[in-house]
């Protein structure tokens, strides 16, 4: 199980190395994407987070609760600390310029969805100091739909990223992701540095000292969906809304999974014609929560509405009629405290496709942290679907006099070329581009 090459190895430790004992560097093919991925993941994250300070400097006020740092602060988290100032840096080998980044896009271009969530993991937690390691880690199967559920531990007191098993097993990325950030607990997770949604043989992590089982009474979605959310009450008190998402179509439901990484609003599951008891139950528990039904009547039929408003006191639906449409229309909904409300410039994106929930709840930490942005959805590797391309024009950025005092957006990708092409992460560079609007000099 342990990774032969922590993916922050190439951080100096705080004491000196004698060199003689420093490991010899490993060569790998150009192009094997799964033995490429951990050595990359190093320069990802250095360069993820030089973007992500540029953009936080530069706005003065868009983005989310943790902008509106001063350019004196965005200069400091750039610099190098003095004693690591000779370090070599970390290469980005076969990913070149601009398939990982451009100025105002920056790729996550792991081969699949594991690697994936590794990235976006050490993105927000670099893992350099015991400071930027979380505290706990959610373990979950790539394929297993909780996982959207599972993205509400991202949210404050917990801040537990999400890492893949894949068929049950943990992926090498996923391994040494673990092992870098090294969580161990909290008083929010009662200890537990690891939190499995599903079955874990805890002796295959002797590193950490407490793992959790998150299970429900039936080791079903709606069980499971309904125990994570138990746990996220009993670490950060009542919920303030509930997210409903249909089950059979995480295509829709995956939006969910950034809103309750960013908000701590639960997600539940529902059938598309039928409320599933276990759903039924947690909202009886709590009526007058206001709920939020994701995904049109396609996906989750008018009778589960009536339903679940003879429960709750407050309904309503936010919907798109493909997954694309509903990504965007939850990313400009609001109600009152509820809601994403992106309809200006000056915000993060995060940008994963329709066809692979899976990334695009390995990314929810991403909407969670940074430049805080909801989940959109491309539905296609070569083409930006139009309704995307008139939904990112509309939040276009622009200046009349002083680009420095301009809002700037941000756009996460997820995935490699064969996800989202380079020629499309282009396109979005240019629409996230801050342009020149009126007569000012």
């Amino acid at each position: 199980m342990s990774p032969k090459r922590p993916i922050n190895a190439d951080v100096p430790a705080p004491e000196d190395k004698e060199p003689d004992k420093a490991p010899a560097p490993k060569e790998k093919p150009p192009r094997q994407p799964k033995s490429q991925t951990p050595k990359l993941l190093g320069a990802l994250v250095l360069l993820a987070l030089v973007f992500i300070v540029a953009a936080i400097v530069g706005s003065t006020g868009g983005g989310g609760p943790d902008e509106g740092g001063s350019s004196q602060g965005g200069r400091s988290s750039a610099q190098a600390p003095p004693d690591e100032a000779e370090a070599p840096a970390p290469t980005a080998e076969g990913l070149p310029f601009p398939s990982l980044a451009t100025n105002n896009t920056t790729r996550i271009g792991g081969p699949d969805p594991a690697a994936n969530a590794a990235g976006a993991a050490l993105a927000v937690f670099p893992s350099t100091t015991p400071s930027q390691r979380p505290a706990a880690v959610t373990l979950v199967d790539e394929d297993d739909p909780r996982a959207i559920a599972a993205a509400v531990l991202m949210a404050p007191p917990i801040r537990a990223p999400i890492l893949f098993k894949q068929d049950g097993e943990l992926p090498e990325d996923s391994a040494e992701a673990l092992e870098a950030m090294a969580p161990t607990g909290s008083d929010a997770t009662d200890g537990a540095g690891l939190l499995s949604i599903g079955a874990t043989d805890r002796e295959d992590f002797p590193e950490i000292d407490k793992v959790q089982i998150v299970l429900g009474a039936r080791p079903t979605p709606y069980g499971s969906a309904s125990a994570i959310a138990r746990v996220r009450e009993e670490a950060a008190g009542p919920p303030k809304h509930f997210v409903i998402a249909p089950v059979d179509a995480p295509e829709f439901a995956a939006p969910a999974a950034a809103w309750a990484a960013r908000s701590g609003d639960p997600v539940l599951f529902t059938e598309a014609k039928s409320l599933p008891p276990e759903t039924a139950g947690v909202l009886q528990g709590h009526p007058k929560v206001p709920v939020y039904v994701l995904g049109p009547e396609a996906v989750i039929d008018k009778g589960v509405f009536k339903e679940i408003s003879k429960i709750s006191k407050r309904v309503k639906r936010v919907a798109g009629k493909d997954p694309v449409a509903n990504a965007i229309a939850f990313a400009r909904y609001r109600d009152g405290s509820f809601g994403w409300n992106v309809n200006d410039p000056g915000h993060g994106f995060v940008l994963a496709r329709s066809d692979s929930p899976a990334d695009a709840v390995g990314a929810a930490p991403l909407s969670a942290s940074g430049t805080w942005g909801p989940l959109l959805l491309t539905d296609d590797a070569a083409t930006l679907p139009a309704a995307l391309r008139s939904y990112l024009l509309d939040v276009k950025p622009g200046y009349t006099t002083d680009p420095t005092r301009a809002f700037y957006n941000h756009v996460w990708l997820i995935g490699d070329q064969e996800a989202i092409s380079v020629s499309q992460q282009a396109e979005v560079n240019e629409l996230a581009e801050l342009a020149k609007i009126g007569g000012g000099e």
